[in-house]
């Protein structure tokens, strides 16, 4: 054991802390008990996928590069498909083993730093990587990813020598970028996200920053290395260059998705879609209703409003006065969802309808009452029961089924650089939650969108966070989460859930909530039926 851990600091270190809540997503949570990943397909003895072995991913760049971004989002997209994926952050490491509200030493970020910050460095290091050979060996992980710095050549090739030792194919991805632009934005979400700066004055905080990316230039050296498997990405994905990563299905994939991803900043919206003439109906396809109409604009209104007093406030807290980022809407190609969009598109806003984003198929029991699938269906029943996202009614589809159907669109999520409004139906939305904000899957079909709130998923470097924002003025009866169905009981949220109270107050509850505020996002008790 690193003798510089105590117990305090052990217990709070990065492979015991559990972060997440229903508002901040799970990326970082270290799992409970071994499930199926929401679009995996099958499972190992081993728990290892797809005929590959154990894989470390490290990282390369200066800081404000957008390296922890990237590490974040290919263990989001790798734990999404079912590979067993976890984040070391060596921030994380210095900052349990200094202990809280401790600075580093001065020349900590120095190459040419006394010899007590380089033995502080080491140690540091080595439980980390202490860690990293634990997961891969003992918790039957596949791939870690060692978020650092790694700025020398040497040390890359030292490094990459060691793991292959145990059998561990590294792959390195350097984040490289030479836009200032990019460099600035990075630097202001560093200064609100990463945990070094919490109750900093943001200005000190901006000085310490690039005094710490200044420390580093001189002595940085990009990747060149022939022999060694890297992909090295340019200013935020304008560019990617990679080199001999031809060692197995699973790095090609990891490749793949690097050429969708960018790391520029964006908001993405999900919003139900309006009520219809036929609200029961999957087959019908039917327009909206005079309240689904009437919902349509109120939502419109209430995103717009949100999005104008967001730029405001960046503004006001001594932001740059920079114009709103545009904003492109997704829909579904069914009918309700698209005349959702239209009084957007007359506003001059782009509306793509993507034909994976159709809702899920509930089979035969498409306008069934809950007593009338337990009647006929009881076997059924029972096993949707059991498992509520992988079972499937007769001739419908699961929310497994789905989330495989969509992965498309998680590559295009990915890709989109404006902000984002998605107007789907409620499964849609959950599975597409899910994957942002890292949930497990027997959590999706738990989600909740009352139509009465917008979601927004606001990205940062180290992990994402949903807020609601309420809409007014709408009629109670199409608030409702969604058409008849089972009502099965969920269990409470409560491990899923720690911060009790958060959200939107209910309606009589002596509290109300200003129309277009965002609020956190929580798990409900819901129930679940064959076409939500």
């Amino acid at each position: 054991m690193d003798t510089l851990l105590t117990a305090e600091i052990y217990a709070n270190s990065p492979r015991f802390r559990r972060r997440s809540s229903t508002f901040v997503d799970a990326i970082h949570d270290l799992p409970e008990k071994e499930e199926m990943a929401p679009a995996q397909l099958y499972s190992t003895e081993s728990g290892r996928l797809f005929h590959s072995g154990r894989i470390v991913i490290a990282t390369v760049g200066l800081p404000a590069r957008g390296k922890t971004h990237i590490s974040v989002a290919v263990a989001r997209y790798l734990r999404w498909l079912g590979v067993k994926t976890h984040v070391f952050h060596l921030g994380d490491y210095r900052r349990a083993t200094l202990g809280p509200g401790k600075d580093v030493p001065d020349d900590y970020f120095f190459l040419n730093a006394s010899p007590t910050s380089v033995l502080l460095r080491n140690k540091i290091l080595k439980k980390c990587r202490e860690d990293i050979y634990h997961f891969l060996e003992h918790e039957n992980g596949q791939v870690a990813i060692y978020d650092a710095v790694n700025a020398i050549s040497a040390g890359r090739k030292s490094l990459a020598k060691e793991f292959a030792k145990h059998s561990i194919q590294t792959l390195f991805i350097e984040s490289q970028c030479t836009d200032e632009r990019i460099i600035q934005e990075n630097v202001r979400n560093v200064k609100i996200s990463s945990p070094d700066y919490q109750g900093w004055d943001p200005e000190d905080a901006i000085a310490d920053y690039l005094a710490r990316i200044n420390a580093r230039i001189p002595h940085f050296e990009t990747m060149e290395e022939p022999d060694l498997h890297w992909i090295k990405m340019i200013n935020a994905g304008e560019r990617v260059i990679v080199n001999n990563c031809a060692f197995g299905y699973l790095s090609q994939r990891i490749v793949f998705y690097l050429l969708n991803l960018h790391i520029k900043s964006r908001q993405t919206y999900f919003a139900r879609a309006g009520t219809t003439r036929e609200e029961d109906s999957y087959k019908a396809d039917a327009s909206l209703s005079t309240e689904g109409l009437d919902y349509a604009k109120k939502m419109t209104d209430a995103l717009l409003k949100h999005r104008e007093f967001e730029r405001q406030a960046v503004i006001d807290n001594g932001g740059p006065d920079n114009a709103l980022k545009p904003l492109t809407v997704w829909t579904s190609t069914r009918r309700r969802t698209v005349e959702t969009a239209n009084y957007l598109e007359t506003l001059g806003y782009r509306v793509r309808q993507r034909s994976q984003m159709s809702q899920m198929n509930p089979g035969v029991c498409e306008k069934m009452s809950e007593s009338r699938i337990r009647r006929e269906y009881p076997e059924e029943v029972a096993k949707h029961e059991a498992d509520p996202y992988h079972h499937r009614y007769p001739r419908a589809e699961s929310y497994h089924d789905l989330a495989v159907r969509m992965e498309p669109i998680i590559l295009e999520l990915e890709r989109e650089q404006n902000d984002l409004l998605i107007i789907a139906h409620e499964s849609v939305l959950r599975v597409l939650y899910g994957y942002l904000m890292a949930c497990n899957a027997a959590d999706i079909p738990k989600l909740e969108f009352p139509r009465d709130e917008i979601i927004e998923i606001i990205p940062s470097s180290y992990n994402n966070v949903a807020k609601r924002i309420h809409i007014p003025d709408l009629p109670d009866r199409i608030i409702p989460g969604s058409p008849e169905g089972l009502k099965i009981p969920v269990p409470p949220s409560g491990n899923i859930t720690p911060f009790a109270g958060l959200g939107t107050p209910r309606a009589g509850s002596g509290t109300s909530t200003p129309a277009g505020t965002p609020q956190p996002l929580q798990l409900r008790k819901t129930h679940i039926d064959p076409s939500s």
